[in-house]
């Protein structure tokens, strides 16, 4: 009868040790070629999607166009010393915002360190190299850890981690989720990395190393590395329960199906004690926590700003009906709703070979398909849910773990074919099996027209060279099919890839937000900033863009900020005022108001239009210009009272009690229908405040304006309607697309004589000089200056502040603004900001420091000590698995038969 398994070649032991044939080592050959064939199929996919920069359509879609980008392109400009701020605080967005949790959020992965390499005019170019290396660095990591999981007492064959490897960073979770979010791509890195850290803690090895790396993955992303450590867990506990100490086989013949005892003469093997498992679970906790802690003062800063952020509503978790979850185990499937489970069919196929190949020993074939079967139900289940996402539903793409899912079934794959091509039966079995899943898929929504046929070219192809090389015996032709087989797996594997996510790609720009290239339209807005910026004088807003985080990418110092740590004050404060937002909250836009900007000191405003349509598939063409006007320093004076706003009272009222003058007048509003009338004063300016309003509002004989709110996602911005006519008459008509919510103060008349009259007073009570420095600022007060400085800033948790000599303290508010109290004798006031969480931060920081160095010096003594009692003639066991000597048996793996 043929035999088991494919026979695998027992690796070169000269080239393994370092000797001159060390470039032929499969464990730097795996990840050396995983890379760059990961790289290669990610960019053939944008090339065939016709993506940018490969192709004209912009892949900006969602946060990736209206976040990541706008932080790189700042990101790299911060790294030059070209911003206003520093690491604590963020002068351009938000009107002064925290930015060390945002670099903790978005910035913080080593690779985001390579926009400095590229000019400052192509920061999407930037943003997808550093996509493209993360995802091949996760194929690589994977590849890596796959090869050092070895078969027997030899190492399994490094083509098929390599392909495997790219496999897993070709997921569909990476071209549906990664590729648009590069900061979850670190978690990507990160499973790996932290499986191989579970390795060097259950054989005891790289005690320092491997706190390093679980560092460097919660420094990068603690977000979805959290996630990648609740898949690392798992995997060492898989692989407790099936191995010993080094990966060898236990002493328990039960654990080996048909093992005997060893072969005479090989060294006894260690079994797998209660004990041991008990310190290697203690190892890899203390690994954890000295890389949690090495990691504590970027994390800790990220976790403090949470809690001030402004919240979003309460999301209950919904699973996904079970045929789309099957349904996304196919190629070419998008939606953030479902988890994004394709691995590519042939990866897919040899993970279902697993439950049924005989070759592999019965409790690593219980344990792993178990443990794949169990993670996949975590996903649908509410409390697991919670688990993987750290105790809080996301708002939005509620599957953010599978990329673990992912991983798990490709080293399900990797243990059933590494010893070889799994039997017909096996293969046959695994077929059987992903034609229930496709068939239970068929009613899925997320099915596109290339998801079945993709998905059998692919199957076929794979069989076609799998079935030959399995029944393979010993002839000449055993040597070329496996050659052969490993060939087609790759077209296969890399073809469906490349396909999916074109797909994937072309399925994004269709269904969900996106925003245009960077073209000449942004870059004359830039240079229209750059003329009239003069910070601190004043602030210049650069105005919206589609898109978002203006300031950010364009520069200016504006209100427009997305973070998902804007604060709460932040945002209640400009909704209070009249500004409008996205994203529930957390993404404050510009707002084009004359007192707005007198309270903000926006003293320049560049207002731009595109002279063509904005398309996907262009980068857009428009014109800029900047208006200046005179408004009040950053910080001005007011008398000392009531402190508070109301933000669903009157956003015109809120505006007076900032600005501290009557500017409006507020009339009473009639409603009939669609239809406001009110009277204003002629020659007033119409202002119409309905932030949750969607539809149009038209003064009578006006242009009509667009209104988008959409509560509580979106929140509309008061906007100008037009010019009270001769006869005081203010006659509005709405045409909504719903039933139309409005406040009680809908309309406001704004007089543009008491505005400027407001402006010259707080102007000249206010700061003669103001001066700024990375997360701080000075004012210079007129002498006798009473009741209470006003600093242009949302007040957040962090600020402090100081009038005179005085001692800073925590900042006091003053209708969500900075304040600081005055008595009459400072005639200097000063604020600085310090991140919340930083000290605290710092500290665990240091101590982990010192308890890393403490490890690093007692595995140091304690390897002198070994060396000085090891005996020249004795062999030892020393927990590295290519020292290990035994039968050749393994636990992972049964025997192999090897003929008839």
């Amino acid at each position: 009868m043929p035999p088991a398994a494919t026979p695998v070649p027992t690796p070169d032991r000269e080239g393994a040790r370092g000797g001159p044939r060390r470039a032929r080592d499969p464990r730097l050959l795996a990840p050396a070629v995983a890379g760059p064939l990961t790289a290669a199929v990610f960019v053939l996919a944008t090339a065939l999607a016709r993506s940018h920069p490969l192709g004209p359509y912009t892949r900006n879609v969602v946060d990736l166009g209206q976040q990541y980008l706008p932080y790189h392109a700042y990101w790299r400009a911060f790294l030059l010393g070209d911003t206003h701020g520093d690491a604590f605080l963020n002068w351009n967005s938000g009107f002064g915002a925290g930015f060390l949790g945002d670099i903790g959020t978005y910035l913080s992965s080593p690779f985001s360190l390579l926009v400095v390499l590229f000019p400052a005019d192509r920061p999407e170019l930037a943003l997808y190299a550093i996509t493209v290396l993360k995802i091949a660095a996760a194929g690589a990591a994977m590849a890596a850890l796959l090869i050092r999981l070895r078969p027997a007492d030899r190492t399994g064959p490094w083509p098929l981690a390599a392909l495997l490897g790219a496999a897993y960073a070709l997921s569909g979770w990476t071209f549906n989720h990664g590729a648009s979010v590069p900061m979850w791509l670190d978690g990507l890195i990160a499973f790996p990395l932290l499986c191989l850290v579970a390795e060097w803690a259950r054989a005891g090895r790289r005690p320092v190393l491997g706190p390093l790396v679980v560092a460097l993955a919660w420094t990068a992303n603690f977000y979805t590395a959290y996630m990648a450590t609740l898949g690392a867990a798992l995997f060492l506990a898989v692989r407790l329960f099936t191995t010993g100490p080094g990966g060898s086989a236990e002493a328990d013949p039960g654990t080996i199906a048909g093992a005997g005892a060893p072969a005479a003469g090989s060294a006894a093997v260690p079994k797998a004690t209660a004990r041991w498992r008990l310190a290697v679970l203690l190892r890899a906790g203390w690994t954890v926590g000295l890389g949690v802690g090495l990691a504590a003062p970027l994390v800790l800063v990220v976790f403090s700003g949470t809690k001030y952020a402004d919240p979003t509503p309460e999301t209950v978790f919904a699973p996904a009906s079970w045929a789309e979850l099957f349904g996304r185990f196919l190629p070419a499937t998008a939606d953030v709703d479902t988890p994004a489970l394709s691995i590519g069919t042939p990866a897919l196929l040899l993970a279902l070979t697993l439950p049924f190949n005989r070759a592999v020993a019965p409790r690593v074939r219980l344990a792993w398909t178990a443990l794949t079967v169990l993670v996949t139900l975590s996903l649908q289940w509410g409390p697991t849910h919670l688990l993987w996402h750290a105790g809080a539903s996301p708002n939005g793409n509620p599957y953010r773990q599978t990329f673990v899912l992912s991983g798990l079934l490709l080293i399900a794959a990797w243990f059933s074919a590494a010893p070889g091509v799994p039997r017909p039966a096996a293969l046959l079995g695994a077929t059987a099996l992903l034609g229930a899943l496709a068939l239970a898929a068929r009613t899925s929504a997320d099915i596109d027209a290339w998801s079945y046929p993709a998905a059998a070219a692919a199957l076929l192809l794979a069989l076609a060279a799998l079935l030959p090389a399995a029944r393979a015996g010993r002839s000449a032709a055993s040597r070329v099919l496996p050659v052969a087989a490993a060939v087609a797996l790759l077209a296969a594997q890399a073809g469906e890839a490349a396909v999916s996510g074109m797909r994937t790609e072309r399925q994004q720009r269709a269904d969900v937000a996106w925003a245009p290239r960077i073209g000449p339209w942004q870059r004359a807005v830039a240079a229209e900033v750059a003329r009239a910026d003069a910070w601190p004088a004043y602030r210049t807003d650069p105005g919206p863009l589609p898109g978002g985080n203006e300031p950010l990418l364009l520069g200016g110092e504006g209100a427009d900020a997305y973070s998902s740590l804007t604060t709460e004050n932040t945002s209640r404060t400009l909704d209070s005022l009249g500004f409008g937002h996205y994203a529930k909250g957390r993404h404050p836009e510009t707002l084009d108001n004359p007192v707005a900007d007198a309270i903000f000191s926006v003293g320049a405003r560049i207002r731009s239009e595109p002279t063509e349509p904005v398309r996907q598939d262009a980068a857009p063409r428009g014109t800029a210009t900047a208006t200046t006007t005179p408004v009040p320093p950053l910080v001005t004076v007011h008398p000392a009272g009531n402190a508070t706003v109301d933000p669903e009272d009157s956003a015109f009222r809120n505006q007076e009690l900032l600005l501290g003058s009557s500017v409006y007048a507020l009339p009473a509003v009639r409603r009939t229908g669609t239809t406001l009338t009110a009277r204003c004063p002629a020659g007033t300016e119409v202002w119409f405040w309905a932030p949750e309003y969607h539809g149009t509002a038209a003064l009578a004989g006006g242009a009509p304006a667009d209104f988008d709110g959409r509560p509580p996602a979106v929140r509309a911005p008061m906007r100008a309607l037009g010019t009270v006519p001769a006869g005081g008459e203010v006659r509005l008509r709405l045409v909504p697309e719903r039933a139309p919510a409005l406040p009680r103060q809908s309309v406001g008349c704004l007089d543009r004589a008491r505005l400027a009259a407001a402006v010259a007073r707080l102007t000249a009570t206010g700061a003669t000089e103001v001066t700024t420095t990375g997360h701080g600022l000075t004012a210079e007060l007129p002498p006798g200056s009473t009741g209470v400085a006003v600093v242009a800033v949302p007040r957040a948790t962090g600020w402090r502040c100081a009038a005179g000599d005085a001692a800073p303290v925590s900042a006091r508010s003053h209708r969500g603004l900075l304040a600081i109290p005055l008595d009459g004798r400072a005639t200097r006031v000063s604020c600085a900001f310090r991140p919340p969480g930083v000290r605290l931060g710092a500290a665990a920081g240091a101590a982990a420091l010192l308890a890393l160095l403490a490890t690093a010096l007692l595995a140091r003594h304690r390897a002198r000590r070994a060396g000085a009692g090891s005996h020249p003639g004795r062999q030892e066991f020393t927990g590295r698995p290519h020292e290990a000597r035994s039968s050749g048996r393994n636990a992972d793996y049964a025997p192999r038969r090897t003929g008839a």
